[in-house]
């Protein structure tokens, strides 16, 4: 099989969807890899050390999608990739489709056949290849979020963790999955008191066990949400539902209510967002403030560190890849319904039925349940 890496285009993405590991290994097992020239670079790798690994140096992203059966990127095609799609070509990335209609009108137009990183499960339900990048996303929130509540950036003008005689900051988190745990983590240890929410019992028993003691687990409900946010220095949205649009939790008119210079980090904004004020934003313009409340809604957090980012995304998607190049894409999603669960559209129809819950009226061909 011919597989291609292009160079990452969404504004301020540094990642690279293969390590020269990957591209040794694949090699070996006897597939041709086109690599864009410079598509490392922003990782810390160069063209040098995926040429010594096998793979042909390419001048332009239009070569790769014009001669590869299967791309192998990071982040959802844009605008100037989608017209080089082609029909049953593969692609492999984060595409979370529930979040942007047009992006999966275009792709479905385009007929490709979408394999996304944030959907394929393995036996415990897991997503294995989400899970990597939502660590980062977790701690990044934090760190993200400290500078935010800096005054220069329009926040309350605190620190985090305080100092002798001065109370640190609330931080509330919504949501006990992956990115949330890591937020919840990473708070506490720079002194934050933390209010930790899910509507998961058992996974909120098992926090409150290993969680430090500046960590609370609170049951969430709407008037417990609407309770906390208010009183909280930094709000983390944290909630995923696979594949699907991410339900608001917070909505405009609680702005009002929370403290001047407040900041929502809405991790969850690549699905959606869990804040009804927020839009996506970038790194290099990453913030806007509505009713004096600071939004922190960059949709590629992890682009921002792209070397650690881009290793921990390698390391778990680089076993699949080699199945997916191996197999085909039959004898990929035929290995369970994790692997299924993988497929969101071919041959221009939707196959995630989270994708088609969130757009009823666009044509979907879904598994039978079960």
């Amino acid at each position: 099989m011919i597989i291609g890496i292009p160079a990452e285009t969404k504004k301020d993405e540094y990642r690279v969807a293969m390590l020269p590991v990957g591209v040794h290994l694949l090699t070996e097992d006897g597939h041709q890899v086109l690599f864009e020239r410079g598509a490392g670079l922003g990782s810390g790798y160069d063209d040098t050390a995926y040429e010594r690994a096998g793979a042909t140096i390419v001048d332009s992203a239009r070569t790769i999608y014009a001669e590869a059966e299967l791309v192998v990127k990071v982040k959802e095609p844009q605008p100037g990739e989608i017209s080089l799609l082609r029909r049953n070509q593969i692609v492999f990335c984060y595409f979370h489709f529930a979040a942007s209609r047009q992006l999966t009108e275009s792709c479905l137009e385009r007929r490709i056949v979408a394999v996304a990183y944030e959907t394929l499960a393995d036996g415990k339900e897991h997503l294995p290849l989400l899970t990597p990048m939502s660590e980062v996303a977790g701690k990044l929130s934090i760190q993200e979020g400290a500078k935010c509540l800096e005054k220069p950036m329009m926040g309350r003008g605190i620190l985090l963790g305080g100092v002798a005689g001065v109370a640190p900051a609330t931080v509330l988190v919504l949501g006990a999955g992956v990115v949330g745990t890591n937020a919840a983590r990473t708070a506490a240890g720079l002194g934050a008191n933390v209010i930790l929410m899910d509507i998961n019992l058992d996974r909120l028993r098992y926090l409150d066990e290993v969680m430090p003691a500046n960590v609370t687990t609170v049951y969430s409900d709407p008037h417990v949400v609407e309770h906390h946010a208010v009183g909280s220095d930094l709000v983390i949205g944290a909630v995923l539902i696979p594949g699907g649009k991410t339900p608001v939790l917070i909505g405009r008119k609680l702005l009002g209510r929370m403290k001047k210079g407040a900041v929502l980090v809405d991790v969850s904004i690549d699905q959606g967002g869990c804040f009804e004020t927020s839009h996506p934003t970038t790194h290099s313009d990453p913030i806007f403030v509505v009713d004096g409340v600071v939004h922190y809604c960059v949709s590629n957090m992890p682009g921002a560190v792209g070397r650690t980012s881009s290793r921990a995304l390698c390391n778990a998607t680089l076993p699949f890849c080699r199945q997916l190049a191996n197999l085909g894409i039959d004898g990929f999603i035929n290995q369970g319904k994790g692997f299924q669960a993988a497929l969101n559209m071919r041959d221009g129809q939707i196959t995630c039925r989270a994708v088609a819950r969130a757009f009823p009226d666009l044509p979907a061909q879904l598994p039978a349940s079960g």
